[in-house]
């Protein structure tokens, strides 16, 4: 799972940022509009929040420039100002959810993880696919009902892949997916066989059919048959 944080105060977004790295989730931060326009323009993202008081802008800027690009990212929009206008003009921009300043973290992972459920998997907290059951809150996997020993990586790439059933992902995306920007700094994407290969072979030693198919020169597919 991949968030970008937009923040211009440090201290909350590192916070954010530890907080959620305990969970396994890799986090971007961009701390001024540039910054934000230049990463959404290179990367998507499973969500990104977004402080409406930026120091060279408005979050709404960032907002309405996702939209243009016709991006499907969630956001959950964040402001110290409580105003139903300001809460309005985010939902009408396109924005998933808003949450007031000061907030806790928990609240903000559970609204980050029920947006991207519903984006995603249709609100739905237990995942099934044939054989495999995913259980997204408890981080869990099991096939024919048995449970699973798997990394967070692989359940990480597991749900990225069930996500886009029956689409191609390209090994660059699933790089961005569990790397984040650092992706751009590996040589190669060696790294995503290697996680492809185990989950693989985990899936099938448990007894599931294989669902990952390799498209050459394109990237990955998970698909029934």
């Amino acid at each position: 799972m991949k968030v970008l944080i937009i923040e211009d105060e440090p201290q909350i977004a590192e916070s954010i940022r530890t907080y959620f790295k305990t969970y396994g989730i890799c986090c971007e931060y961009a701390r001024d509009t540039l910054t934000a326009l230049e990463k959404i323009s290179l990367y998507d993202y499973d969500c990104i929040f977004i402080d409406l008081m930026l120091p060279d802008g408005d979050g709404f800027d960032v907002l309405k420039e996702l939209r243009q690009l016709g991006k499907t990212d969630g956001v959950i929009i964040t402001s110290a100002k409580e105003h139903l206008d300001t809460r309005l003009e985010g939902f009408r921009l396109g924005a998933d959810d808003y949450l007031t300043k000061p907030f806790h973290l928990p609240e903000l992972l559970v609204r980050m993880q029920a947006l991207i459920r519903r984006k995603n998997f249709k609100g739905r907290n237990v995942i099934r696919f044939n054989e495999i059951t995913v259980n997204v809150l408890a981080k869990t996997v099991a096939v024919n009902e048995k449970p699973l020993e798997i990394t967070k990586k692989e359940l990480d790439l597991l749900l990225f892949l069930i996500g886009n059933d029956g689409k191609v992902v390209s090994k660059a995306a699933i790089a961005e997916h569990l790397s984040g920007d650092m992706a751009d700094m590996l040589d190669n994407h060696d790294f995503i066989y290697a996680h492809i290969k185990n989950l693989k072979k985990k899936l099938a030693k448990a007894g599931a059919d294989d669902y990952i198919t390799t498209v050459y020169g394109l990237g990955y597919k998970w698909q029934n048959g």
